[in-house]
């Protein structure tokens, strides 16, 4: 079973409001999407950090509804 965008988005703005976020699926399958994500949720914090940040925010959906989330991440 894939996740919808509307489903990725749902859960990216809750866990961070102020967010920017551009989604893009890029099979056009619902399982592999590009994450361009800008919050200052993100500020002082390494990459690694800022994506488990995401990845926390997915939840137990990542690996199994969610194959593939290419992530670029910052602040603003």
């Amino acid at each position: 079973m894939a996740m919808s965008q509307e489903e990725i988005l749902s859960l990216l703005k809750e866990a961070f409001p102020d967010a920017e976020i551009t989604l893009q699926d890029y099979h056009g399958d619902n399982d592999h999407y590009a994450l361009d994500i800008k919050s200052a949720c993100f500020k002082g914090l390494n990459r690694v950090q800022q994506h488990q940040l995401v990845y926390k925010a997915i939840g137990p959906k990542m690996g199994k509804e969610l194959h593939a989330l290419t992530l670029k991440t910052g602040s603003h």
